[in-house]
């Protein structure tokens, strides 16, 4: 134990640099002297360029050191290892620092030590929850809370994890726990820890030390510190969340109702886009008639009203590959295990995912076999047997398809479900700059899909290594984004896989190099993927959709056009009813001899405020009225879904202003959703200015070094310290989205000088960052 305060105390003999999430705060250079502990006392934080801040960084934080070495020995507990090792600032820096240091064990588990704060009255003392759990346990704050009976726990800030510890969110551990402060929080341990036979890795008070303990000893030294009041409290979290998933549901509490709508009837939406997003996403989708939920979770009913948005895509996309000399073909929807992993890379980033058929009948099967998640792997082996000279490339394929991925995170419609229809591209070509020319031609024709059909605007880019396609050599992407929710989507990918999968140990698509003069080269084919899913329809509703239901663009509705009968009442002759009906029906054909989608609805037991109702719920982006007076007159009146704009045509110009009418729709759908997501995109270049970004719904676009360590300390720094989430709604940390091909966008980045929002080192490129579906 001697060694192991000697290791601590070696660390602290440094100059240490803490960097907090608020502010710019640093430890001035300390030397210590032989009284370590005195020393300690004397030294106060400095925020530059402002003024000197005194924190806590007194007799809690070195009684905690000394605990290390005293309480350990006290027990008879003997650490397996005790090490130091360069800084860590995220759970990934921290593993990988480990298994790079030899004398660390050889298997061994992280422990995380989360605290949370619940909500409390302004002029009460907080009483922090402090929650040992193994790394990759997941620690559900809201069943916690209702098992502790605790109103609204949330990650506890720097400033509340230093007032109470003394340390930053890095170096904090069970064995900040002391007799000091154990008394003034809740203690809660993953009970999995108790009984496991693993070694768990503790920070040593430091970001840069760290101890191995079982998970006994980890019991023990936290049973010392128990009172007959005060107890530590194991949690089984599976259990746990298996309880509160089997829970019955309660009735929304009185906060909640606001979503209501005052006066909704039960044919209407009935919930807020503005109060209840999720909500309201659901119902547009069943009320609509956009889909119907199946009897297998994650999976959905397409039904005519969606579908249909999705054949318009179909076909003009289908026009526009064809024209470059993509062909359609289909491949079986079975792979056998032994193909799909053939490339452990590639196959690696869907494992979770994959579905397998592993009986027929009664009978198991030999080998099973998967269902496609995407289809390289299925695809590919083809490819070597087609493609036998240069003269055979480039060889480009497509498929319209569905593909299974069984996701286990919170299923959204649309968005992320189990099965889904897309299309996927696959071609092979003769050079890399052959492929680089297709990827971003195909790249280009998804941004018009949602531009010019869905009028949603997305921003092209690139992906950043962590993020690119599994296998590729890069991946391009159109970025959409949700105001309501303020988190960005990944629209469509356009991944150039290089030669990964064409070398000898993969797939060994190779043929002869027609640029070689001795003849008796080889080269191996380069190689690109590229798909877009029925995940379109989802944006375009979310984006869109208002509370009356769902908003059309007029390029993709299936009716562009409704004409309802109006001014009939029981009172209304049957001969004046024949003649409004008709004049309605010729309307209609007039239409769609012009080309237009149109349909009369002359259903026999509704009002036309029914009729008038369904049609806006559906999204239909124009509503033509006729009635009496509009007969004598010899008009209609038009009503625009986007704006509920009235506009009276003259039944003789219907030919030339219903047509012109629909793009100005269309146009003016677009140009709304543009100056919502351009208003959402900031520029932001100080770390203090990014947590706020995201929880104010925009994406905070930052100059960034490209380092994976570095988003990910990202996305684990702004989760801890982003306001509380829904908690149906997906992870608060920030991952990036894309570094835009448009950098002129932004403030010039100077080579040497401007530096990386995240960890201060040089950035390269403007990055988008923000919280994702």
């Amino acid at each position: 134990m001697r060694a192991l305060l000697h290791a601590v105390q070696r660390i602290h003999e440094l100059s240490c640099r803490i960097k907090a999430v608020r502010g710019d705060l640093y430890l001035t250079r300390i030397t210590y002297g032989p009284n370590l502990i005195e020393s300690y006392r004397n030294r106060t934080l400095v925020k530059r360029p402002l003024s000197t801040i005194s924190r806590k960084t007194t007799s809690t934080t070195m009684s905690s050191l000394e605990s290390v070495a005293q309480s350990l020995t006290g027990l008879s507990i003997t650490p397996s290892a005790s090490i130091t090792h360069a800084e860590t600032n995220s759970p990934a820096s921290w593993r990988e620092t480990l298994l790079a240091t030899s004398s660390a064990p050889k298997s061994f588990e992280l422990i995380k030590t989360l605290v949370y704060k619940p909500k409390t009255a302004k002029t009460a003392i907080p009483v922090p929850v402090v929650v040992i759990a193994r790394e990759e346990t997941e620690t559900s704050s809201s069943a916690l809370g209702k098992k502790l009976n605790l109103k609204e726990l949330r990650l506890a800030s720097e400033d509340l994890l230093a007032d109470f510890f003394a340390l930053d969110k890095n170096s904090l551990s069970l064995l900040s726990l002391t007799s000091e402060t154990f008394p003034k929080v809740v203690t809660v341990i993953d009970a999995s820890i108790t009984s496991s036979s693993s070694t768990f890795a503790l920070h040593a008070m430091s970001s840069s030390a760290t101890v191995f303990l079982s998970g006994q000893d980890i019991l023990s030294y936290l049973r010392k510190l128990e009172t007959d009041e005060l107890k530590v409290q194991e949690i089984d979290f599976t259990s746990l969340k298996s309880d509160v998933a089997a829970a019955p549901s309660k009735p929304a509490a009185k906060e909640k109702e606001v979503a209501k709508i005052d006066g909704a009837v039960q044919i209407a939406i009935g919930v807020k886009k503005e109060v209840d997003f999720s909500a309201w996403y659901q119902s547009v989708l069943i009320k609509a008639e956009m889909l119907e939920y199946y009897s297998v979770s994650g999976c959905y009913i397409l039904r005519p009203w969606s579908y249909s948005i999705w054949e318009e895509i179909q076909d003009w996309f289908n026009k526009k590959i064809k024209a470059m000399g993509v062909q359609n073909v289909y491949f079986p929807m079975l792979v056998s295990q032994k193909v799909l992993e053939r490339e452990k890379d590639h196959i690696e980033g869907f494992s979770p995912e994959v579905a397998w058929v592993t009986r027929a009948g009664s009978s198991d099967l030999e080998e099973p076999v998967a269902i496609r998640p995407t289809s390289e792997t299925v695809m590919y082996p083809y490819y070597a047997k087609w493609i036998k000279s240069h003269r055979d490339l480039p060889l480009k394929l497509n498929q319209w398809n569905n593909v299974v991925r069984w996701e286990f995170k919170h299923p959204q419609p649309f968005l992320r479900t189990r099965e889904f229809l897309w299309q996927e591209g696959h071609t092979a070509h003769l050079t890399k700059a052959e492929a680089d020319k297709e990827v971003r031609e195909i790249l280009d024709l998804y941004r018009r899909v949602y531009e010019e059909l869905l009028a949603v605007p997305v921003i092209p880019g690139i992906k950043s290594e962590k993020e690119k396609f599994a296998g590729a050599l890069y991946t391009t992407t159109i970025e959409g984004f949700v105001p309501s929710s303020g988190r960005g989507i990944q629209a469509a990918t356009s991944h150039c896989l290089g030669q990964n999968f064409s070398r000898p140990e993969m797939f060994n698509i190779m043929v002869e190099d027609p640029n070689d003069p001795s003849g008796q080269g080889k080269t191996f084919a380069w190689q690109n993927s590229w798909g877009l899913s029925t995940r379109t329809i989802g944006v375009m509703t979310m984006v869109h959709g208002d509370n009356q239901g769902l908003v059309l663009p007029p390029r993709v509705a299936s009716i562009q056009a409704v004409v309802v009968p109006c001014g009939v009442t029981a009172k209304t002759s049957d001969e004046d009813r024949a003649r409004i009906n008709n004049a309605c029906d010729d309307l209609a054909k007039s239409l769609i001899d012009g080309d237009i989608r149109a349909k009369a609805d002359l259903r026999e037991g509704y009002t036309p405020g029914y009729k008038f109702n369904d049609w806006e719920q559906k999204g239909v982006p124009l509503r033509l009225e006729i009635g009496p007076n509009d007969l004598a007159k010899q008009q209609t009146l038009a009503v625009r879904r986007d704006t509920g704009a009235k506009i009276p045509v003259a039944l003789a110009d219907l030919a030339t202003t219903i047509p012109k009418m629909l793009e100005t729709i269309q146009s003016d759908m677009f140009q709304r959703a543009l100056a919502e997501y351009n208003a959402h995109v900031k520029e932001v270049t100080r770390w203090e200015d990014f947590v706020p970004t995201l929880d104010s719904k925009c994406i905070a676009v930052i100059p960034w070094c490209e380092r994976e360590a570095c988003e990910d300390d990202i996305k684990e720094r702004s989760g801890r310290a982003a306001e509380p989430q829904d908690e149906r709604a997906p992870s608060a940390g920030a991952k990036s989205l894309a570094i835009p091909f448009e950098q002129e966008r932004w403030s010039p980045i100077k080579p040497g000088e401007t530096k990386c929002v995240g960890c201060g080192q040089e950035a390269k490129r403007w990055t988008m960052f923000g919280r994702s579906y």
